[in-house]
């Protein structure tokens, strides 16, 4: 039986087989004030003739690192969260996932987490069994797992429904794998469990396509990430923040 939350109010975080179910095919800051009756504070000292230097914040990229012209103009203006996938080749299984927050001077990249994609790399029109990832801009509308929700801002489908056995392409268990999903909406109903079978662009072009957990080998399709940091990235993505992912290879990223 599939639960869904819906997660609200806004904040600024930091991002298996298909044929076993849908998927993969500090301290205190100090201030100017004083206290009333207090000590004023003590004048800046500059040196006669000498200009006080000036402090300027450095600005963030205005454009997203590694994303070209054509890959850009497709990210939607309202969108304030970017996972970004950089594959390191068209046939590749090895990619890089970066979280990026568009700010008032740019946007702001997280660190660098080493993935998985599909096993023969990356397609720009994806079928089912093909084993390649598909190309694009993507945005990201629902989340789920077997284990509770660890604090998603996204609605939260927690279901025994995520349950996967078996082994991936090189010997490693595939248990675990789908224990936290974020949806891809490639060829799915935005606004429902990612456990959903609706595929609008028919059976033919796959889909189950989700970030989920690593298990250490490529994949069907999917995108997988540390444990950890799927975790991370479940409590980042702000539905309010209109959050998209951009994956593909690094030449096609880069046009």
């Amino acid at each position: 039986m599939i639960r869904r939350r819906t997660a609200v109010g806004l904040g600024l975080g930091l991002l298996g087989s298909p044929l076993l179910l849908t998927g993969c095919g500090g301290g205190a800051e100090a201030t100017g004030r004083r206290r009333p009756g207090g000590p004023r504070p003590a004048p800046t000292a500059t040196a006669p003739g000498v200009r006080a230097p000036e402090i300027q914040a450095e600005a963030a990229p205005r454009a997203l690192t590694g994303l070209g012209p054509r890959t850009t103009a497709a990210i939607p203006d309202r969108c304030r969260q970017a996972v970004v996938v950089t594959g390191r080749g068209r046939n590749s299984p090895r990619c890089t996932v970066v979280v990026h927050e568009r700010t008032a001077t740019g946007w702001q990249a997280g660190p660098a987490w080493p993935a998985h994609n599909a096993l023969r790399g990356w397609s720009a029109h994806h079928m089912a069994g093909d084993l390649r990832s598909p190309l694009g801009v993507y945005t990201l509308s629902d989340a789920g797992g077997l284990l509770p929700d660890p604090g998603s801002r996204l609605p939260y489908h927690h279901s025994t429904g995520f349950t996967t056995r078996g082994t991936g392409f090189q010997g490693e268990p595939l248990a675990g794998a789908f224990d936290y999903v974020v949806a891809i909406d490639y060829n799915r109903a935005r606004g429902t469990s990612p456990l959903d079978w609706t595929r609008p662009l028919g059976p033919g072009r796959g889909g189950g396509v989700w970030l989920h957990v690593d298990h250490g080998g490529p994949t069907h399709g999917c995108v997988g990430v540390a444990r950890p940091h799927m975790r991370d990235l479940l409590r980042a993505l702000d539905p309010h923040r209109h959050p998209v992912v951009v994956m593909g290879y690094a030449d096609w990223l880069a046009r």
